[in-house]
């Protein structure tokens, strides 16, 4: 079906809810219908009926206090639900977990949204000192490490690189390397290095990253210890999804 026939089958209410969903997901702490009001552009009379809806539902909770609102348990419930159905994120999450200890830093798994790259989710480590949790932000494919990898190995974004030929040498260098590597594009003071996975056909799946504060990633701590696990982090799961190239070797 083309994006033409979808968009004839749009239902204006269900799509005010979605973007109001959207919304409040992105909100740090709770929202007033007035602040929501302005973002969407849409009456206080109308965000109150799909609050209303919302929380009778448990998808919306509201401050007896304030009268703001949040995400309720039943959209986190939901949620947890479609990321457990996630094959990508059932064969990555125990080995994330295995490089976690081995590294003691965090790793991520990150995906693409339209022209953004996703971290979904992470494996988190015990140090005191860390960057900033990273889980559902998203960042422009062009500013990190992350994104360089979709925009070297998913040919659904070349286009996108043709309309940014400055990042030509990048691009290169990180399909010659199989690894892409930033300073302080997830965060200042942050080292995200970054690895694709691959499922059957060698189908880009995903992205494995490392993301260090910069203190604890000098060049040598990259190239002997970080860098060699991340890959060989990826290439476990690339195997687990069905990529032939990593495939355990028989012993016959």
């Amino acid at each position: 079906m083309s994006s033409r026939d979808k968009d004839s089958y749009n239902i204006k209410s269900v799509e005010n809810a979605l973007l109001l969903l959207e919304a409040l997901a992105e909100e740090d702490g709770n929202c007033s219908l007035a602040q929501l009001s302005q973002r969407l552009d849409m009456t206080k009379a109308s965000l109150f009926r799909l609050m209303a809806t919302f929380e009778n539902h448990g998808f919306v909770e509201r401050s007896q206090r304030s009268g703001e609102y949040q995400l309720g348990m039943a959209a986190y419930e939901v949620s947890q639900k479609l990321l457990s159905k996630m094959t990508l994120l059932r064969k990555a999450k125990p080995i994330m977990a295995q490089l976690v200890r081995q590294c003691e830093e965090t790793v991520y798994l990150v995906i693409q949204r339209e022209t953004d790259v996703l971290f979904l989710e992470l494996a988190d480590n015990n140090q005191k000192v860390k960057v900033v949790p990273l889980t559902g932000q998203r960042f422009p494919l062009d500013d990190c490490a992350s994104g360089q990898i979709f925009l070297a190995y998913d040919e659904a974004n070349q286009n996108y690189l043709k309309q940014r030929p400055q990042l030509a040498n990048e691009i290169t260098k990180c399909r010659r390397q199989h690894y892409a590597i930033d300073l302080n594009g997830v965060g200042e003071g942050s080292t995200c290095i970054a690895v694709p996975l691959f499922e059957t056909g060698k189908q880009l799946a995903g992205c494995l990253s490392l993301v260090v504060p910069s203190f604890r990633a000098s060049e040598s701590r990259i190239s002997k210890e970080l860098l060699p696990a991340l890959k060989a982090a990826g290439e476990t799961i690339s195997a687990r999804l069905g990529f032939n190239a990593y495939a355990p070797r028989s012993s016959s």
